[in-house]
């Protein structure tokens, strides 16, 4: 039977679509995104709240020409779908395969590559500005979700489009729902929005009254309309985007095409900056992923029918041992408390909200508020842990250096998913934390190798007076070498083989990688030294001056990129130092931008595993 969707081959196609067969076609969008991304996964829940808001969105713009900025844009699945990539849809998230995220390098109608949250408003107000001042007249289109207001960005893009002469469209996709449940003031104000009965309900028995006068009633209705901020203030005297300068249109059903096509065509007439609010349901459409949106925002491949994971959990995953230890450390110490930005189940706070919520806090989309806000609780004599992504992180640098390293506080930085962190693409590898945490003084940076050194890790760095940094990789968490678990000294690496000629550096989850190489090198008789290299900051100098003197080689393994990571920091050690006679090879990534695929996959392709390592190494030694 021929479906409406094999009707849409390339960007504009929607158009041709009867509006009867609308319904159709969201119908058949859902039920290939939920087939799809079963097999690929992906993120689900988010893409199936917004497909009648795409299909609307995508009815009213003409791509390439309008311009449509997604926030974050791990809801932009339709998106592609309705631009030509319907079949690429089986590589998605695939090594060489279509982004989970908008990128321009697939198709002229992605604006901005994107993964971070709060960013659209900015991008397009960028967007209008480059448009007048060139003269030209398309459409300028941001879309975000109502957890991107509890980011700070947000807001600093909303005070320069109060001032806006120019018409710039911002669509906020109301969910309630960011990854997580959505915190804070924000939350409780769009709250308010969407279940005003005061004002909808008086709005519309005074518009049904009004229109019952014969004569008068239409004429006073229609002058009323053209003067509805009174009322709109009268009823809602916090008009919070009103206030700001902006025009705000709604709450209007996210679900209905036709509402939202009026809305849109009334906004785009206005010469300011416009909000439409829109309500959507997120995970619409698939009953498990509407009652548990939390668990299908990102999702491995799964049954449809169960919603279960097709492949079991191997193991226990490092988020999980951080999880633990946490909970673990907070039962013996009071001081302890925990922050994420939005984000407990995927950092493994949950656990830790579950034992101790009075010291829980989920700030929202902030991580620059996050870690300003640990060091208060650092200095009001509190031990704060920031959960956090490696990616994610980045946001808040001059926080990390201002607020917290100056001050020399106590604060404990849990960095989840570093190194090259797979599937999520170019915007979501942690391979950039070591260069840019490692050279700010006072911060200690540590690595662990397995997840018995992680424990032992997190427990070290809460009998530390300063700042501390532990960064650890996604997946599961490795339990070899269990039997080398040396104490944990300030600024010490561990020895974990000794031997001769070569010696071999790994920064935490390469420790394993090393520990292969030197098993097939000493199958081959060259026994060599393999280090594990624990603190990143300081550098173990030490060791370094040891090893110089009987080792003509050395190798230093780590996922992160090369320029400023611990490779150059012993390149620089050994240049400093005159030691002519060792020679270095630095194994890390590239300094691209890593793209999408399974971290094997990507390992293999950058060339940070063994086999790769080991053919490197043994050109060297021959």
């Amino acid at each position: 039977m021929p479906q409406v969707l094999d009707n849409i081959n390339q960007a504009n196609d929607i158009k041709k679509i009867m509006s009867q067969d609308h319904s159709k076609l969201a119908e058949e969008i859902r039920n290939f995104l939920i087939q799809n991304i079963s097999k690929t996964g992906g993120h689900l829940a988010s893409n199936l709240g917004v497909v009648e808001l795409t299909m609307a969105l995508h009815l009213f713009l003409s791509f390439p020409q309008d311009r449509l900025v997604w926030d974050v844009g791990h809801q932009a699945y339709t998106h592609k779908l309705l631009t030509g990539r319907k079949e690429y849809f089986p590589t998605l998230r695939q090594m060489d395969g279509i982004s989970g995220f908008p990128k321009r390098e697939e198709s002229s109608s992605d604006s901005l590559d994107t993964g971070h949250s709060s960013t659209s408003i900015s991008a397009a107000l960028g967007l209008v500005k480059a448009r007048d001042i060139k003269g030209e007249n398309n459409k300028v289109v941001a879309v975000l979700g109502d957890g991107a207001l509890t980011g700070g960005m947000a807001y600093e893009a909303l005070n320069n489009a109060g001032r806006l002469k120019s018409n710039l469209i911002i669509v906020l996709n109301d969910n309630n729902m960011s990854i997580s449940e959505n915190v804070g003031g924000m939350a409780n104000y769009l709250a308010k929005l969407r279940t005003n009965s005061k004002y909808t309900g008086f709005k519309q028995n005074m518009e049904t009254t009004l229109n019952q006068m014969p004569g008068i009633g239409k004429t006073i209705v229609e002058k009323l309309k053209r003067s509805k901020d009174a009322i709109k203030y009268f009823m809602l005297p916090s008009m919070f985007f009103e206030d700001m300068g902006l025009t705000y249109i709604g709450p209007i059903d996210g679900h209905n095409i036709s509402q939202m096509l009026t809305a849109f065509r009334a906004a785009s007439r206005v010469n300011k900056a416009v909000v439409v609010h829109v309500l959507t349901k997120k995970g619409k459409g698939y009953q498990l992923a509407e009652r548990y949106p939390s668990k299908f925002h990102g999702v491995d491949p799964f049954d449809v029918i169960s919603g279960q994971p097709v492949k079991a959990e191997k193991g226990i995953s490092y988020t999980k041992v951080f999880s633990n230890a946490l909970v673990k450390n907070a039962e013996k110490d009071n001081r302890i408390v925990a922050i994420t930005a939005a984000m407990p189940y995927g950092t493994g706070l949950s656990d830790f909200k579950k034992h101790y919520p009075d010291r829980f806090f989920d700030v929202g989309i902030a991580e620059e508020h996050a870690v300003t806000f640990a060091a208060g609780l650092a200095l009001g004599g509190l031990r704060p842990v920031v959960a956090v992504y490696s990616t994610f992180l980045q946001r808040a640098y001059d926080q990390i250096i201002h607020d917290v390293c100056i001050n020399n506080l106590p604060v404990v930085f849990a960095i989840d998913r570093a190194g090259i962190s797979g599937r999520d693409g170019k915007t979501h590898q942690g391979i950039f934390d070591l260069s840019f945490l490692t050279h700010i003084p006072n911060l200690t940076v540590l690595a662990p190798k397995n997840r018995y050194e992680l424990e032992e890790m997190l427990a070290y760095a809460f009998t530390l007076s300063g700042p501390t940094a532990i960064r650890f990789p996604k997946g599961d968490a490795y339990t070899g070498l269990k039997e080398y678990q040396a104490p944990i000294v300030y600024g010490k690496s561990e020895m974990i083989l000794e031997g001769k000629e070569a010696a071999i550096l790994a920064v935490g989850s390469m420790v394993k990688v090393g520990e292969k190489i030197a098993e097939e090198l000493a199958q081959k008789g060259k026994k060599v030294t393999l280090v594990n290299v624990r603190f990143v900051s300081p550098l173990d100098e030490e060791i370094l001056e040891r090893l110089s003197a009987n080792h003509k080689l050395f190798i230093t393994l780590e996922e992160n990129v090369r320029n400023g990571g611990y490779g150059q920091k012993v390149s620089d050690y050994l240049c400093k130092s005159d030691k002519r006679s060792v020679q270095h090879i630095n194994i890390s990534v590239p300094d691209i931008f890593v793209e999408h695929g399974s971290v094997s996959e990507l390992h293999k392709k950058i060339g940070l595993d063994a086999e790769s390592i080991l053919r490197k190494i043994e050109e060297k030694m021959n």
